[in-house]
């Protein structure tokens, strides 16, 4: 991630499927037991190697409850094909920034570790100049904010991108929506769910 890489489909598919199993939103056909492996950092009773081997399966959770968001994955045609065989995406949503103005929100972003707030001293800039709002506690930069880590990652999305977009396509479940801010993107986006998925569904939401 440091260098601007994708985790490799294996285990972020893997992390991707633990995460909706956990919250009930897939229900394991085969559950396995898991085991806290000390040597690796995950509670797990397999190896990777033995992991790939053996095909755990799953179905999706037909409960209106189990609805969720993924934000940023699938990001390869790939890994869509593989979360198709997990579970039914109804709408997938293309947001459209230009490079640039994503790049400068990148150079200007700073976050509170411990809570996660974030500021940007564009257009959201903390009450004093690197300190957090709530705690005074100074503000750091995440180890990958950096200009050239983000270039080789937008241009990696670039190459994937056109083929994850026609995945979708196909399916019928791609809407785009374009803006600079969320102040513009947000409406469209509260708008088309609504469309969607009716009015009184999106504002309790």
């Amino acid at each position: 991630m440091k260098t601007g890489l994708l985790v490799p489909d294996t285990m972020i598919l893997q992390l991707i499927v633990a995460e909706l199993a956990g919250h009930g939103w897939l229900k394991a056909l085969n559950p396995r037991t898991y085991t806290l492996n000390a040597g690796s950092g995950y509670a797990r009773s397999t190896s990777w190697a033995e992991h790939d081997s053996q095909e755990e399966l799953y179905e999706p959770n037909e409960d209106p409850a189990s609805s969720f968001i993924l934000d940023g994955f699938p990001r390869t045609a790939g890994q869509a094909t593989k979360l198709d065989e997990l579970v039914p995406i109804n709408l997938v949503v293309h947001l459209s920034t230009p490079t640039e103005i994503i790049l400068d929100r990148i150079a200007n972003r700073w976050i509170h570790a411990p809570s996660g707030r974030v500021y940007n001293t564009t257009f959201n800039p903390p009450k004093v100049a690197g300190k957090d709002d709530i705690t005074g506690e100074t503000l750091t930069r995440r180890e990958d904010d950096c200009p050239e880590t983000w270039k080789k990652r937008l241009q990696s999305f670039d190459e994937n991108n056109a083929p994850l977009l026609e995945h979708y396509d196909k399916l019928g479940v791609l809407w785009k929506v374009q803006g600079n801010s969320s102040d513009e993107i947000t409406p469209k986006l509260l708008e088309e769910f609504g469309r969607r998925f009716g009015a009184e569904e999106t504002m309790a939401a």
